[in-house]
């Protein structure tokens, strides 16, 4: 074929970035949302959907706006973003869309919102309203700038909302979350079976998923009531002992008298201590 001269080809027209085809991943997103949010309806009101990286396109923001939410992901190291044009002479129409491309190395001073030091690492926070050529609409963009000040080494990670008015620090606290998700699914499989259960049915893997997870959310309280007085007890911890008080529970209703209170409580200490790694020291008076 000949090689196309520079310019747009004649005939083709400017096409909608907001009308795109999802591809097969973002529609089986998009449908768990369509059905999350019916569920959710007139009970819990939901703003913001939460993605990694791999979700900042044009076509994750999209399928997010078509749910009516607004999307918090992030985007490429060496995205290209450019500031909104500002036209010098206001009374006069400019077909100019970008202005200047941002450069994380030298970011305009009037966007920083925040800079802490810590560990000679210095840490430089700037929120920027900016356009993407590849994505629709103008960005809520937060660039977390990280530069060591003795060698002067300097890396960079941009947050990116469609919601134009969401703050740099929620924006940063709503992305934290995500690591959040990553834990509870981590607990799920190290500690709560959802990566050893043997069910091959419908029904069967849907309760064992459900009860993993149901897990993590019931050992989180119980952690904390015990952490107010030990912080080192673990989630191992908190299955020895919940394991050797359901032992000991067993053993007495063998037994044909119920031992004194003081001897049984030096049988649960004893007992539930088997196979800690940090036992109980401290016990709230709600155990």
């Amino acid at each position: 074929p000949e090689k196309r001269g520079p310019g747009r080809p004649k005939g083709v027209k400017t096409k909608d970035k907001r009308q795109v085809v999802l591809n097969r991943e973002q529609l089986h997103i998009s449908a768990m949302l369509d059905a999350l949010l019916r569920r959710f309806k007139g009970v819990l009101p939901l703003t913001y959907l939460l993605l990694d990286g791999h979700f900042g396109t044009n076509g994750a923001v999209q399928m997010a706006r078509r749910s009516q939410l607004h999307i918090i992901s992030k985007l490429r190291h060496d995205s290209r973003l450019f500031l909104p044009y500002v036209n010098p002479q206001p009374g006069k129409p400019s077909r100019n869309k970008y202005g200047d491309r941002l450069d994380y190395r030298n970011l305009p001073a009037q966007f920083l919102c925040e800079s802490t030091t810590d560990d000679d690492v210095q840490t430089d926070t700037y929120q920027i309203t900016v356009l993407h050529p590849e994505l629709a609409d103008p960005l809520n963009v937060v660039i977390l700038v990280r530069t060591h000040l003795k060698t002067q080494a300097q890396g960079h990670v941009i947050l990116f909302s469609s919601d134009l008015t969401l703050t740099y620090d929620l924006l940063i606290d709503y992305y934290s979350l995500r690591f959040q998700i990553e834990f509870n699914f981590r607990d799920a499989k190290q500690f709560w079976g959802l990566e050893d259960f043997m069910n091959v049915t419908q029904t069967g893997v849907t309760n064992a998923a459900n009860l993993a997870f149901f897990m993590v959310n019931l050992s989180h309280p119980l952690l904390a009531d015990v952490r107010l007085h030990q912080s080192d007890f673990s989630t191992l911890d908190l299955k020895a002992y919940w394991r050797g008080h359901k032992y000991l529970d067993e053993i007495v209703k063998l037994l044909p008298e119920i031992p004194e209170p003081i001897l049984l409580k030096a049988m649960l200490d004893k007992v539930t201590s088997l196979g800690c790694i940090h036992p109980r020291t401290a016990l709230p008076e709600t155990a």
